[in-house]
């Protein structure tokens, strides 16, 4: 590898994003976004909260290794905090017990802080609650609500600022390594490269196939959410996040209304995800089974996509099958929380071939994000 390599990186949402911002320290680096705009499919659609307990284990422990980062960014980073207070409370019916006590002792075990607590402490965060539905609670106290859009910009800022080229509106059309070389042709022009970095999301298998390289079986699934007005005089600013313990929906407070999702995850071929009806009427039955709420119109209603590979962990790694193509993919929907470490562990594992230490002192291995683990 040169002493400056250069990178190309497809994708401009969070993933391409903080990837540049890291890369950019040691290499030249070019952002090409398909879109008018940055962040315009699922980083754009996020429901915007910091948990350490939701993911597969590997995605719980790289947002412990991202909270650093998120509570304490860079000097001019971003204008205001990252992160503010919500704090997680999930909840259980009386059929669901067993798997809330399971629940608990799983997440008591990376995040010490999480812990039982009784109905009427349940009932007296989030009064909406139907004392018939709800029969336990457990509550992560350090949940977060991320300034998403605050975020994927001062990773997009700080990247230009260290001299990373962003084009806007260039599809990959053609991808062919030659002399040494990735070769992409794009609806903006050429662009050519040493390493090639796979950011694009739900199409991250469509650029791999685009490079003649076998595809990992992404899955896109469809996420739904959508806002309801709350009733006079409810002041829910205080209220925690809730989420329903066999992650059936989950809700919080959004500006004034309700933020709902019924927790779909419907397979999708990549394309710019819309709502269906049915996914949204789903959510409101499910809230108003839940709560003492009566929906009478839902405000705004939208649908990002999620991309999971089959074991749920995301994809970081080099290609074995062809040279200097790495893969930074398959986030499944918990991109924006982990981007602090998975971009650091992009940019090591690229330069160094390593990961950073704190991300193997928390028991993450190269072998759990590579590929080649699903070929």
């Amino acid at each position: 590898m040169s002493p400056k390599p250069d990178i190309v990186v497809v994708g401009g949402g969070i993933a391409g994003a903080s990837a540049a911002y890291e890369l950019a320290q040691f290499a030249s680096v070019t952002v090409l976004e398909r879109e008018p705009q940055l962040g315009y499919h699922s980083t754009g659609r996020s429901a915007a909260s910091f948990t350490e307990n939701y993911g597969t284990t590997i995605i719980r422990r790289l947002a412990i290794a991202s909270r650093p980062f998120l509570e304490s960014p860079p000097q001019g980073f971003a204008q205001h905090p990252l992160l503010s207070p919500r704090g997680m409370l999930t909840i259980a019916r009386e059929d669901q017990l067993e798997l809330l006590s399971d629940a608990l002792e799983q997440a008591r075990a990376l995040v010490p802080s999480i812990h039982r607590i009784d109905r009427e402490e349940a009932f007296t965060r989030v009064p909406i609650l139907r004392r018939e539905y709800v029969a336990g609670a457990f509550l992560e106290p350090d949940s977060r609500d991320i300034d998403v859009n605050g975020l994927h910009v001062g990773f997009i800022k700080g990247a230009r600022h260290r001299g990373v080229a962003v084009v806007t509106q260039a599809e990959v059309t053609t991808v062919e390594h030659r002399s040494g070389r990735w070769r992409l042709t794009t609806t903006r022009g050429g662009f050519e490269a040493d390493i090639l970095v796979n950011a694009a999301g739900a199409w991250s298998d469509v650029l791999a196939g685009m490079a003649g390289i076998k595809p990992l079986g992404l899955i896109p699934k469809r996420r739904t959410a959508f806002l309801v007005p709350l009733p006079a005089g409810i002041d829910a600013r205080a209220w925690p996040m809730v989420d329903d313990v066999a992650e059936g929906f989950y809700f919080k407070p959004d500006a004034g209304q309700l933020f709902v999702s019924p927790a779909d995850a419907t397979p999708s071929a990549p394309i710019d995800a819309y709502p269906e009806d049915i996914d949204v009427a789903q959510g409101v039955e499910r809230l108003e089974r839940a709560t003492t709420l009566q929906v009478e119109r839902v405000s705004r209603s939208w649908a990002g996509l999620r991309s999971f590979v089959s074991d749920g962990a995301p994809v970081v790694g080099f290609e074995s099958s062809a040279e200097r193509f790495f893969w930074l993919s398959a986030q499944g929907g918990y991109g924006i929380k982990t981007s602090p470490a998975l971009s650091r562990a992009c940019a090591t594992l690229i330069r160094e071939d390593r990961l950073p230490p704190d991300l193997l002192e928390l028991g993450i291995r190269p072998q759990e994000l590579s590929p080649q683990r699903l070929r």
